[in-house]
């Protein structure tokens, strides 16, 4: 049998299994950021400072890095196995 074909299809499957568990762990990310802003006191919708909007915008990226993150790893493990 073919081995390229059979580890892309190993690939596939670990890349489904990490897409699927990091998007189960962004609800755990949202209470986090969730407490983060209870625990510090940002008033993020009348911020007071620049360095107050700083921290709400860099707060408020996590989730969105985190999809970026989950996702190219989940591509980068499908392109690798297609290119060797």
């Amino acid at each position: 049998m073919n081995k390229k074909g059979q580890t892309l299809g190993i690939s596939i499957i670990i890349a489904i299994t990490i897409f699927i568990v990091g998007m189960m762990s962004i609800n755990f990310i949202k209470d986090a950021v969730t407490d983060v802003r209870l625990a510090t006191n940002l008033n993020c919708a009348a911020p007071t400072s620049d360095g107050t909007k700083l921290t709400c915008l860099a707060v408020d990226f996590v989730v969105p890095y985190f999809i970026i993150i989950v996702l190219s790893a989940t591509g980068g493990i499908i392109t690798a196995r297609l290119l060797l």
